[in-house]
């Protein structure tokens, strides 16, 4: 039997996933850039370094996240997600749809108000006891910031949908307007009240309720902005407690391994915060660590989720059908593509390292001292992609279990480096101010590790992984990042280092940043160029395949361009 060729309807749905991935990478970026600005002006507020307010609200705004990631990973991408997907593709999944919203949403509003309750509780585990003050500060702004969990997960039940009908925009750039809001809502509170106030006396009830308001308001924001793209699904939306023949029966069995997992990873989150805020009000601490990881995450979540995600549905297709070298491949190909990107991503942001951190904090010195907890997260950069890829190819595989294992191992690392660095504080060895790099470095040493045992077992479930197919590529990549960081260092120091212009302010921060990185992007295209590496011809045809129309003009243009000048 033939194949024929791809008929209309097939390659509109390309078109429509291509169109897709378009639009959810724009917005994710567009959602990290705004970001940065929302945490650059949160800084002017609340300060960084030496702050103690700072670190009080950090905590306080983390809680959201993790309660709301805990629920996330345990029922809601395991079991909520598919059925919402499954149902909102056909004709009669309407009523099923109103039915997993109306649970989904009680779940979540369930798990708001419990966490309200024991908010104290959950604030004491990271904060040091004798620190009451702060601890007071940071219980109130909880308050305050838990409502988020609720609004969380509506914006996921509710992005699901939209997302699961093909409508990909609103999903993708509803976080700009969280952001753009609290931008507006935290230089108005610096108007009101001042800036930098570090000092937890200084902190009214009033001025709790503003910052605390304006970042829930946020969140909900970006909620309901859902709502309004909502009449495009044809899905009458109605609030429905008949939960009989939701079919939740497997709730247990199916979310249980992935619930652990995300239990023992916030109870290890919650560990590094208390080791980490010793140094509250006196160095970089939980407000540091933030901002340092939303910096490691901009490359991460812009090259690895967009690049990765696709390569995620074609394992689940050829794990489907029990095809094991086409996900060896599919494996291999995919861990090459990031490694290229994220080696780039890597050179640049340790050779910027100071500049990048000065955006977030509020002297040349605290961006010094914050640049080290970035670079100890960055070590872990490229190991967390092939994470990302092993580990989705465990649950392609229907397998959940696996993973738990092997984030238990990362979670007991994380525990012991964590405590490694609070005896080297106690014995004197290590200085209060590097607590919260030396926390990071565990975190990435933990990463490293769960990486290299997730191969190994990974390889021994599909009986080969042809790992030397991806680990020779990602050396090229390694060495080709080793000049690029050198220059882009270079290009810092001879523009005076920790006393030049890149440090002075924010702005030569972010000029700096940029300067340094497009330095050493092309020293590092330049290296593979010279070493003949195969991964840059596979990098530009990724290039070509995601943005082909605009290619295409510029191939015309060029051919016109040497038609007129008779060049070859």
């Amino acid at each position: 039997m033939t194949s024929s060729a791809p008929d209309g309807g097939t390659e509109e749905r390309m078109v429509g996933v291509e169109r897709g991935s378009i639009m959810l990478g724009a917005g994710t970026l567009a959602s990290r850039v705004t970001g940065l600005l929302r945490t650059v002006v949160l800084v002017g507020v609340v300060g960084s370094n030496r702050s103690a307010v700072a670190d009080a609200f950090s905590v306080a705004n983390q809680l959201p996240n993790s309660i709301f990631g805990l629920i996330s990973v345990g029922i809601l991408t395991a079991v909520i997600v598919p059925q919402i997907v499954r149902a909102s593709r056909r004709q009669d999944g309407e009523e099923f749809v109103s039915k997993l919203v109306t649970i989904g949403g009680a779940i979540f509003l369930l798990m708001t108000g419990a966490a309200v309750v024991v908010a104290p509780w959950l604030v004491s585990l990271q904060l040091r006891p004798e620190n009451t003050a702060q601890i007071a500060l940071a219980t109130a702004f909880a308050y305050w910031c838990l409502p988020q969990i609720f609004f969380y997960g509506l914006y996921a039940l509710l992005g699901e949908v939209l997302n699961a009908k093909g409508i990909f925009g609103p999903f993708a750039w509803a976080p700009v307007a969280n952001n753009i809001l609290s931008i507006i809502g935290f230089l108005l509170i610096g108007m009101a009240f001042g800036e930098n106030l570090a000092r937890v006396a200084e902190w009214s009830p009033g001025m709790i309720a503003s910052l605390g308001g304006v970042a829930t308001g946020g969140i909900a924001l970006q909620a309901l902005v859902l709502l309004l793209f909502w009449r495009r699904t044809a899905i009458r939306l109605e609030i429905d407690f008949r939960w009989r023949g939701a079919q939740l029966g497997d709730l247990g069995r199916v979310a249980s391994w992935t619930l652990l997992m995300a239990l023992v990873s916030l109870g290890a989150g919650f560990y590094q915060s208390w080791v980490a805020n010793e140094a509250s009000g006196q160095g970089a601490a939980s407000a540091v660590m933030s901002n340092a990881w939303l910096v490691f995450m901009l490359p991460y979540s812009i090259i690895v989720l967009s690049i990765g995600t696709p390569y995620y549905t074609r394992l689940s297709e050829h794990a489907s059908l029990g095809a094991y070298p086409e996900m060896r491949r599919d494996i291999s190909r995919s861990i090459r593509t990031l490694g290229f990107f994220l080696f780039a991503a890597l050179s640049a942001l340790v050779a910027a390292a100071v500049p990048a951190s000065r955006v977030f904090t509020n002297s040349p010195h605290d961006a010094a001292e914050a640049s080290l907890v970035l670079c100890c997260y960055l070590l872990s950069l490229v190991p967390l992609a092939v994470l990302f890829i092993v580990q989705r190819t465990f649950y392609a595989l229907g397998d959940t279990r696996t993973p738990f294992w092997f984030t238990l191992f990362q979670t007991a690392v994380v525990i012991a480096t964590a405590s490694l660095a609070w005896l080297l504080h106690e014995l004197h060895i290590l200085p209060v101010t590097s607590l919260a790099a030396a926390v990071a470095l565990g975190q990435s040493v933990a990463s490293i590790g769960q990486s290299a045992i997730a191969v190994v077992l990974l390889r021994r479930r599909l009986g080969g992984l042809h790992v030397q197919d991806w680990v020779r590529p990602l050396a090229r990549c390694l060495l080709a990042a080793v000049p690029a960081t050198l220059a882009g260092w270079a290009l810092y120091l001879a523009l005076g280092g920790q006393a030049g212009w890149f440090v002075s302010d924010k702005l030569p921060g972010v000029l700096g940043t940029i300067a340094i990185g497009l330095l050493s992007g092309a020293v590092y295209v330049s290296a593979l160029a010279m070493f003949r590496a195969p991964e840059l011809a596979a990098a530009l045809a990724l290039i070509r395949a995601r943005f082909p129309r605009r290619f295409s003009a510029v191939s015309s243009d060029d051919a016109t361009n040497r038609r007129r000048t008779g060049s070859r």
